[in-house]
């Protein structure tokens, strides 16, 4: 059984009189361990589909289950709950809190869902391990690097151990050496943790590191590749450019 999957997940934004598409019963599944890319022009629907597998917006009809779970069935304090507990996010904007710490910026999730502070920055310690900051733990973010920072706010979506890591153009503030990094990063959680990963990205090169891309389009999946993680940039750069023309 998937770990995540869709059925017919429509979301309208608008009036009834000018209703605008952002998804059209989209039907997706995504496997546990399994690396998804999410690919399309702009206003494709990419964004508005990760915001709705994480239980960050509703849609106007059709689900979302995280395995047995139906996210439309529920409330605010489930969902959110549920959030905390199995789903990692990280976007574009780091979002760090800029008088704490490193590890007390990884630590805070934790804290606020009543671990122990000591615990709580112990698990924030292996995490910042994991993403190759074990000597950046004491520093505040105006004193990391862009890709520093970034990989902090990966630490801090992982530090919960989701099932489920949703990261939304995790690359688009970075440099072309910083991208490469947290992309290996991003592919080093899958391979020797597990964890499911689904991320949103313009970039052909970051996509080729995911074992699966789906391309959208007006709301709607128009293809859905399988790369094992040995995509061609090229090749999706120009899959890219046909679905523009087309």
């Amino acid at each position: 059984m998937p770990i995540v999957h869709t059925e017919a997940l429509t979301k309208i934004y608008g009036v009834a009189s000018h209703p605008i598409t952002a998804l059209d019963e989209v039907d997706l599944a995504v496997e546990e361990g399994e690396f998804l890319a999410i690919m399309g022009p702009s206003g494709s629907g990419k964004s508005t589909l990760l915001y709705l597998l994480g239980g960050l917006d509703r849609p106007t009809s059709g689900t979302v289950w995280l395995r047995e779970s139906d996210l439309s069935t529920l409330n605010d304090d489930a969902l959110s709950r549920l959030r905390r507990t199995s789903l990692g996010f990280v976007f574009q904007f780091f979002n760090l809190v800029p008088v704490l710490s490193a590890r007390e910026n990884v630590a805070m999730p934790l804290i606020l869902d009543g671990v122990r502070r000591p615990d709580a920055l112990r698990r924030a310690d292996d995490a910042l391990v994991r993403v190759g900051l074990a000597d950046r733990g004491a520093h505040r973010p105006a004193e990391l690097s862009g890709g520093e920072q970034q990989r902090v706010a990966l630490a801090r979506a992982l530090v919960a151990q989701p099932a489920v890591v949703l990261a939304d153009e995790p690359t688009g503030n970075l440099d072309s050496r910083s991208s490469d990094e947290m992309v290996q990063i991003l592919r080093q959680t899958v391979d020797q943790w597990g964890q499911t990963m689904i991320l949103v990205t313009h970039d052909p090169r970051v996509a080729a590191y995911a074992d699966r891309i789906v391309f959208l389009k007006d709301g709607k999946i128009v293809d859905d590749n399988r790369l094992k993680g040995q995509g061609n940039a090229e090749q999706i750069r120009e899959q890219l450019s046909i679905m523009a023309l087309g």
